[in-house]
């Protein structure tokens, strides 16, 4: 029988400008907010994390790598 001891998921989510409708700016912006309730959900969830990198690109997008706890298990050390 095997069992999960230590799960982490290690991500990069890149948040991309929807210009279509708002304009570079607007859509900016937009991208900065979705971000911010991005990270908000994980404190909400009580999720572990830890970000990596956030880099913001030429075109004002941004580029999020992270570490997170996977459902409920234990992290182990790989957030330390």
């Amino acid at each position: 029988m095997k069992r999960v001891k230590y799960a982490c998921l290690d991500q990069t989510i890149h948040f991309q400008l929807k210009e279509d409708l708002i304009g570079h700016e607007g859509a900016a912006k937009a991208v900065k907010d979705e971000l911010a309730q991005f990270k908000a959900q994980l404190e909400r969830k009580h999720s572990k994390y830890k970000i990596i990198e956030e880099t913001v690109q030429p075109d004002d997008s941004i580029i999020l790598k992270i570490k997170k706890q996977y459902n409920d298990y234990d992290c182990g050390n790989y957030l330390a």
